[in-house]
């Protein structure tokens, strides 16, 4: 599944400018878009990476509140900035979509922390999206 796979790494990219320009992601999203449809140079959006930033924009606000809970000692804003944009688009993908087997999403966003973040981050990724994972039923069950 690399389609996916590159999928992931351009929503987490997306997200990342996002939090890193104070943007809306689906502003940034747009941008993305409108800039490979005008350049042959530009990566093309996939339909996924689509489906995943707008997962993460409609439920951006609840997702900080649960990686904000149970990341131990970090707060979201001290949490370095491509940790906190890997976590964010695991746990959407992890809780809300249901075709992604858990096991997949979480080596994806280790992947990702490997090659983006620092040493320590593949863990802590892997821990509180782990954490997620053991809650998804409850988590679930709180939306319905």
């Amino acid at each position: 599944m690399a389609a996916r796979n590159t999928a992931r790494k351009r929503a987490f990219q997306i997200l990342f400018e996002g939090d890193q320009r104070g943007a809306d992601v689906l502003t940034v999203l747009a941008d993305w878009i409108r800039l490979s449809r005008g350049d042959t140079r530009q990566p093309p959006v996939s339909e996924y990476t689509m489906q995943l930033v707008e997962g993460y924009a409609e439920r951006a606000r609840r997702i900080d509140e649960l990686i904000a809970q149970y990341s131990v000692g970090w707060t979201l804003d001290r949490m370095p900035v491509v940790d906190r944009n890997i976590l964010r688009l695991g746990a959407y993908e992890l809780i809300w979509v249901d075709e992604t087997p858990d096991a997949v999403v979480l080596d994806e966003m280790v992947q990702l922390a490997k090659e983006f973040s620092t040493d320590e981050s593949p863990s802590f990724v892997n821990g509180l999206l782990g954490r997620l994972k053991d809650l998804k039923p409850s988590l679930r069950r709180e939306e319905a």
